[in-house]
């Protein structure tokens, strides 16, 4: 069978695909350990204050306003109706912080603005959740490496595994970079990227393992640019259809939804170069072979019986 006009050379470039993904390593972890993430609400608490104006509320020039006025992590959405706006801020509560809130909005503003409501908003994810969230994450990432494993072997559990977490650190390291606020759509989102690049890894694995009975005489380094070739259209199809509604949804579905979008944009662009990349690039550094998907030879059966 010849396939050398029918395939692309996705493993030549290997090498430079793994210096890429080690820079993107480092930098991601190094930010994390210097800059953290900037934690929403949702995970530290503060203030929600609830005004309404007597025309349609310009929701940037609030959010520029208050953030001037040194108010930390300043969210403006409207609520209910383009006259109501709810405010949501890194705030320590005071009797005094609503009306200190619209003395500065009426600053800027010449009609009348009413303060409809101010509330302390708890963290709904404490430092013992966080905890059970990051034991969770590891419980699952055995579970994925066993079901791969009993699924296809475990040289494709390892390199699976290790594109998760490639794809979870870099897609955290983003934001910790462009210090963009993470909050529970975020870390939904960061979960969302896990199963698609699962999903995509697995496609191309099971093509993998199909075409090493299929090809016997060639080379694993080439089975695995077959294999990517061949579900390469998949691929694109996928990720581009995705990729072009969370585009759209990150541009006009508000201020609350942008983190939600931004997160599963960077992943499932770094879940599908991992997927060829990284998972596929693991699997080779990891000697895979024939041998380790053949079926065992039955005692007096002939190699030639095989398939």
């Amino acid at each position: 069978m010849s396939i050398a006009n029918k395939t692309i050379n996705f493993m030549g470039s290997r090498i430079i695909a793994t210096i890429f993904s080690g820079l993107l390593l480092i930098g991601s972890i190094g930010s994390l350990a210097v800059n953290g993430l900037q934690f929403g609400l949702d995970f530290t608490g503060g203030m929600q204050i609830e005004v309404r104006y007597e025309h349609k509320a310009d929701l940037e020039q609030i959010r520029t306003t208050l953030t001037e006025a040194n108010y930390s992590n300043v969210i403006v959405v409207n609520f209910g109706s383009d006259e109501d706006v709810l405010i949501r801020m890194q705030q320590d509560f005071t009797e005094s912080l609503g009306n200190e809130v619209v003395a500065h909005l009426k600053s800027h503003e010449s009609g009348q603005i009413e303060l409809r409501r101010v509330e302390f908003v708890g963290p709904q994810v404490g430092e013992e959740l966080r905890d059970s969230g990051g034991i969770g994450m590891l419980f699952a990432l055995v579970v994925v490496m066993a079901y791969v494993a009993l699924r296809f072997q475990w040289k494709f559990a390892v390199a699976a595994v290790a594109a998760l977490v490639h794809d979870v650190i870099i897609t955290l390291g983003f934001f910790s970079v462009f210090k963009i606020g993470f909050d529970l759509s975020v870390l939904a989102a960061v979960l969302a990227v896990v199963g698609y690049s699962l999903n995509d890894t697995i496609v191309v694995f099971d093509r993998v393992r199909e075409n090493f009975p299929v090809l016997r005489k060639t080379e694993s380094l080439e089975v695995v640019n077959v294999s990517l070739t061949q579900t390469l259209d998949r691929t694109l199809m996928t990720s581009g259809t995705t990729l072009i509604v969370l585009i759209v949804l990150y541009m006009y579905g508000g201020e609350l939804l942008q983190g939600f979008s931004a997160a599963l944009l960077v992943g499932i662009v770094i879940g599908t170069y991992s997927s060829i990349y990284v998972a596929s690039n693991l699997l080779l550094s990891l000697n895979i072979i024939k041998e380790d998907l053949m079926p065992p030879v039955k005692e007096g059966a002939e190699v030639d019986d095989l398939p």
